[in-house]
């Protein structure tokens, strides 16, 4: 064989050789990294103890990868593993700090143990609980024994938790409370991440304030901007009121709370539900917002005539008050703080004032008084409801309309009622006939919610039907600066002319039909709600 065939052969040989231990290596797996002995005031091999473990005594400091661990003294094991004692401290990558009186460490699986006195600080964390189990893998912490967690304003407490150092996450379960300068939050499970200082809560959750408690069963909290939501069966109970909602929001710094869906608002003292798709409170300027199907509901004990709940309907229901909820009807007497809003319709009153306005699309009904209207204002200083924007009210038989209606209540009772502005009182006799009133100005006095008697004053006019055994034998026309009208259960009993009367008393086949009404005659019968259901109804 020549020299150079030598030479390849050598090289083959050498080829066939190398690389399948070359191949052998690379799929291997590595070895595991082992626990290094930094440091330590004395070390001896212990041969009747576990193996020959090393005992490491006195300013002791090991590493193990990312991981530096300090303590008084430690036991080092053959496996891996080590025990250590007394002023325990492990440090990861200068973010996350352990400490503890006793630390089991594997350094196979990465999982250490930390026993007695545990405290875990990240920023402005700090963590103490009594035992720990620390994954350093993953960097994730947790524990089944009481533990308290200090944020800078928030501590809380819990039976049982976890913490992921990457992700500043903290998760709590069972007798989970969260105390901040502002309220404590009472749940089953959280979730608090420390960087945003967002809190997530889930199952029953309570959060309470010196204003108000707030209940849900889902939602979070942004414990630093003061923004909250709050869902399944969530409500906000304050003194005064219980709002509820599908979904409940609260801006706590700019005093602004928002419910969305089934949305209700309970005046449990004034028997007062307020519901609605939308509501919007502003705390500073106790002002609330109610719209999509709002609806006021007042429930009051029936009187003699069986009168009992009041309800109002509008596009929009606008309180100003302490509370959405604190808003009065015809048959409340509530009071509010001193704010109020100017109405552009109605400029005589005090700015003190304290109202609840409905407008467009209002109607309300009640047994023995009902209504329709562009706009209402109810005033809490006076009890006093006005309607305005062809406002229709019908009592019993008669419809009352004018140009702006005021009904003044009390006691749950009404009391007074003033038409302005062209007043008209009209009750049907049958399909064609109607009696009627008319004046520039009417007042309406009740008695046990019955209109019993009403003053006309200004160019009154009226049409009166008479009758004899419940048939209609003639017509009354008549014109009077001002009159009377007495009613018998609020049926037109008789009128009485006060001054310069002209009247003029007609056969029914002796008068132009023309004459049988009076000018601006309209009959809106149709427009009435007979029950509740019809407030609904344009």
């Amino acid at each position: 064989m020549s020299a150079k065939h030598i030479h390849y052969f050598f090289i083959y040989t050498f080829c066939i050789l190398i690389f399948p231990c070359l191949s052998y290596s690379q799929e291997s797996p590595p070895s595991k990294k082992k626990i290094e002995i930094l440091n330590a005031g004395a070390l001896r091999s212990e041969q009747n103890f576990a193996n020959g473990a090393k005992r490491l005594i006195g300013d002791v400091r090991l590493k193990h990868e990312t991981v530096l661990m300090f303590c008084d003294s430690a036991y080092l094991y053959n496996d891996n593993s080590l025990d250590a004692f007394g002023h325990v401290h492990i440090q990861q990558n200068d973010s996350i700090n352990l400490y503890g009186d006793f630390l089991k460490y594997n350094g196979n699986t990465k999982k250490a143990v930390l026993t007695k006195n545990v405290t875990v600080t990240k920023t402005d964390m700090t963590l103490t609980t009594l035992e720990l189990i620390y994954d350093v893998t993953t960097s994730v912490g947790s524990y089944n024994t009481p533990a308290k967690i200090v944020n800078k304003d928030n501590v809380l407490t819990s039976d049982q938790g976890y913490f992921f150092a990457k992700s500043s996450d903290l998760t709590f379960k069972n007798n989970v409370v969260l105390t901040n300068p502002q309220f404590v939050i009472n749940c089953d499970t959280m979730r608090y991440n420390t960087t945003s200082k967002i809190t997530y809560f889930k199952g029953p959750t309570t959060i309470k304030s010196k204003d108000n408690l707030i209940y849900c069963e889902d939602g979070w909290y942004d414990t630093f901007n003061d923004l909250s939501r709050f869902s399944k069966h969530s409500y906000i109970l304050t003194k005064e009121q219980k709002m509820l909602g599908d979904s409940l929001y609260y801006d706590r710094k700019k005093g602004i709370g928002k419910a969305k869906r089934n949305v209700q608002i309970i005046d449990t003292a004034q028997q007062i539900v307020i519901s609605g798709d939308l509501a919007l409170h502003y705390e500073f300027n106790d002002l609330s917002v109610i719209t999509g199907h709002a609806l006021l509901t007042q429930v009051a004990e029936k009187d003699s005539l069986g009168n009992d709940t009041l309800y109002i309907h509008a596009d929009t229901l606008k309180a100003w008050g302490e509370t959405a909820a604190k808003i009065a009807s015809t048959g409340g007497n509530l009071k509010y703080t001193k704010r109020a809003e100017k109405s552009k319709t109605d400029t005589t009153e005090e700015d003190d004032d304290q109202r609840l306005f409905a407008y467009n699309h209002v109607k309300f009904f009640k047994r023995n008084l009902q209504g329709k209207c562009d706009s209402l204002i109810y005033t809490t200083i006076d009890s006093t409801m006005k309607l305005f924007g062809k406002p229709v009210l019908w009592s019993d038989e008669n419809q009352l309309t004018s140009d702006s209606v005021k009904v003044i209540s009390g006691n749950k009772s009404l009391k007074t009622m003033e038409l302005f502005g062209t007043g008209f009182m009209v009750s049907q006799e049958d399909s064609l006939r109607y009696n009627q009133v008319r004046g520039k100005y009417m007042k309406g006095f009740f008695a046990d919610n019955k209109l019993y008697k009403v003053n006309v004053e200004g160019n009154s006019q009226t049409i009166y039907y008479a009758k004899e055994k419940d048939a209609i034998t003639a017509v009354n026309r008549a014109d009077c600066s001002d009159m009377r009208i007495m009613l018998k259960d609020e049926q037109l009993d008789r009128i009485i002319f006060l001054t310069k009367p002209e009247a003029t008393l007609y056969p029914l086949d002796k008068i132009d039909v023309k004459e049988l009404k009076l000018k601006d005659f309209i009959w809106r019968g149709n427009e009435r709600p007979l029950q509740f259901n019809d407030i609904f109804t344009w």
